[in-house]
């Protein structure tokens, strides 16, 4: 059964990463190398108090929250928690919203002018954003506590989150890929068994799959996974292109042996810096526990007795 401590442990793990990355958010791996962020600060990017969290953990807790309502996974609440966040500020640090992604967007514009959920996520090449990735994990949650194990339906509630603002194959995959991950972790193994047995079981799913099979190549750095974590920084990309995004969460985790410097080497990855910690935070803080996170990190957080509620409410 999914416990308080390992619940908290995620949420709040990617929450800390997300708030790590806000204020220095865009900035170059070559910038951040001449100042490379070591703790909690603020007024940077988008000129929020230290602690603030952004778009990321805002639909993460808007996904936590319809599942520990509805008690079941409900398209539509789902998006009517997403418009909420959009356009009343509900489910954010400070009561503003920023950050937005143009892709989620438009998939809440469609869903406002009628578009049923699983169809408003949009279905090109260029809809491959992080923005799907960013969210889905409290999914994983969900599935644990209603012990789930077949990977065809774990993969198929994955790849239907993803299409509420991302549809494109590539999106749904490094969802379905993710949530595999989060699993392993919640059934207590070690994070590179985790890591490894994910991606075993997502790549057999998707080498069977027409839908998913002409996506494989793009993944294929993280097949061979000893040859991907003994790449140097150097050749790992930290865009918000959704693939670059996974890799570096993996690769950043496979290259640290804590939750700190888990999400410190995501942060100073630089660009897409609050998203790839957010990721790598919410798996980290599964892998080494919540009493990992630096103390000082968690009394910074903003609204971390909201976030605190929020996880003891799935458990109800």
């Amino acid at each position: 059964m999914t416990d308080f401590n390992a619940i908290r442990a995620m949420i709040t793990g990617g929450a800390i990463g997300d708030a790590l990355g806000v204020p220095v958010e865009f900035q170059s791996r070559e910038e951040l190398s001449q100042d490379p962020v070591l703790r909690m600060r603020g007024y940077g990017t988008h000129y929020q108090p230290p602690g603030t969290w952004s778009d990321d953990t805002s639909m993460t807790l808007c996904l936590l929250g319809s599942l520990s309502r509805r008690k079941a996974i409900d398209y539509l609440d789902i998006m009517e928690n997403f418009t909420r966040w959009l356009h009343q500020a509900e489910f954010t640090a400070t009561g503003v919203v920023f950050d937005v992604g143009i892709a989620t967007q438009e998939a809440i514009a469609r869903y406002e002018q009628g578009t049923p959920p699983l169809e408003c996520g949009g279905r090109g090449e260029q809809d491959n954003g992080n923005g799907s990735l960013m969210r889905i994990a409290p999914l994983a949650l969900y599935l644990h506590r209603q012990q789930l194990t077949s990977v065809s339906d774990i993969l198929d509630a994955a790849h239907k989150l993803s299409c509420l603002t991302h549809a494109h194959p590539r999106s749904q995959m490094a969802c379905g890929i993710y949530t595999l991950i989060a699993l392993n972790l919640l059934e207590g193994r070690s994070l590179a068994s985790a890591i490894s047995e994910g991606l075993a079981s997502a790549r057999a799913f998707y080498e069977k799959s027409a839908a998913f099979s002409s996506e494989l190549s793009t993944y294929g750095r993280l097949w061979e996974l000893d040859a991907f974590a003994a790449l140097p920084e150097a050749a790992i990309q930290s865009s918000g292109y959704v693939v670059h995004t996974l890799e570096a969460v993996i690769w950043c985790l496979l290259n640290s042996k804590d939750y700190a410097s888990c999400v410190l080497k995501a942060v100073n990855l630089g660009n897409d810096t609050d998203t790839i910690a957010a990721i790598a935070g919410g798996l980290a803080g599964l892998a080494y526990g919540r009493d990992s996170i630096p103390a000082e990190w968690k009394s910074t957080l903003a609204k971390c007795d909201y976030i605190d509620n929020l996880c003891l409410d799935f458990l109800r």
